[in-house]
């Protein structure tokens, strides 16, 4: 089978489609799913740059990708959830994998995909939607109400496309960044307000958020907590920081009970079946900024470091 690989870390053309070994038949609980797209995501961008060495570290070549969209070719002796011929979507784990032609994985990363969305559509919602929802709902749900502000910084990325949607949802009043020509798809998003960062700088914001859901995690609770309210939370999407050890001090970040919490993305097929059910009630929608071939992937990479708004997913077919 055919999958796109990187060999070393570096620019985009590192990625090349090599042929790989063809995948066992599937056991226990696991899934053998033919995809047929695959998104890019920020990790994808890191790993390939060589940002994160401990996931690479002795496994080059690499193939990418951490959400797919495609159909069941088989199921294990233990899948019950899941026939052959079924349309699903999921999220892999840290190894990812997903831009190959078949994948194997546990029923558990899985769920039923949108009835009514297009493959590339359903491919932009697995890594980028359960994040923002984990992040809303398992960080800040008892802030998220008619009348609360939440601000959503990077709101014209793939996470922060889903998250001002989501927010929005529970009727609070979102304020969604981006860079100045972004602005106008943030608002089409939905956003009651927006700001242009490069314009006005987030040290330099005045307001109060209940919620400060920071999708690039490059700003930090010290540059943040000015924009909170006395019982605000800043959400970080990067786990692994210089923040998540001084909360994990008690009493640090905590003086005046604003805090921070970072949101550790997990593949729960009942949170993606709820994304997709929302999907289906027209209720939250991908934003897709362009679907390319998986034999274009330098190319989708380079766009989703530059000018996308929204998601950049790479499609079938691959020959």
């Amino acid at each position: 089978m055919l999958a796109v690989r990187f060999h070393t870390v570096g620019e985009p053309s590192v990625l090349r489609v090599d042929e790989v070994p063809d995948l066992p038949a599937p056991t226990g609980d696991q899934l053998l799913v033919g995809v047929q797209a695959s998104s890019v995501n920020g990790t994808d961008l890191g790993l390939r740059r060589g940002a994160a060495p401990v996931l690479t570290w002795g496994r080059l070549p690499v193939v990418p990708g951490f959400d797919l969209a495609g159909e069941v070719l088989a199921c294990g002796p233990e899948v019950t959830a899941f026939v052959p011929g079924d349309r699903v979507v999921a999220l892999l784990g840290h190894r990812g994998g997903g831009q190959a032609e078949q994948v194997l994985l546990r029923q558990g990363r899985a769920a039923l995909a949108p009835q009514h969305a297009t493959h590339a559509e359903a491919a932009a919602l697995p890594l980028a939607g359960l994040t923002a929802l984990q992040a809303l709902h398992g960080h800040a749900g008892a802030l998220l109400a008619p009348g609360r502000r939440v601000l959503v910084v990077g709101a014209s990325g793939g996470i922060g496309s889903f998250a001002v949607q989501l927010a929005r949802l529970t009727g609070a009043h979102v304020t969604g960044t981006a860079s100045g020509p972004k602005l106008g798809f943030v608002d089409g998003l939905g956003a009651d307000a927006l700001v242009d960062h490069r314009a006005q700088p987030l040290e330099t914001l005045r307001g109060q958020w209940d919620v400060v859901l920071d999708t690039p995690s490059s700003y930090g609770f010290r540059r943040l907590r000015h924009l909170l309210t006395p019982e605000g939370v800043v959400v970080s999407t990067r786990p692994i920081a210089a923040d998540a050890l001084r909360a994990a001090v008690p009493g640090r970040l905590r003086a005046d009970h604003r805090r921070w919490a970072a949101v550790m993305t997990r593949a729960r097929s009942p949170d993606l079946a709820h994304l997709v059910d929302l999907i289906d009630r027209g209720r939250l929608r991908p934003s897709l900024h362009r679907s390319r071939p998986m034999t274009d992937a330098a190319a989708a990479h380079r766009e989703a470091e530059t000018t996308a708004t929204g998601k950049v997913v790479l499609e079938a077919p691959w020959r």
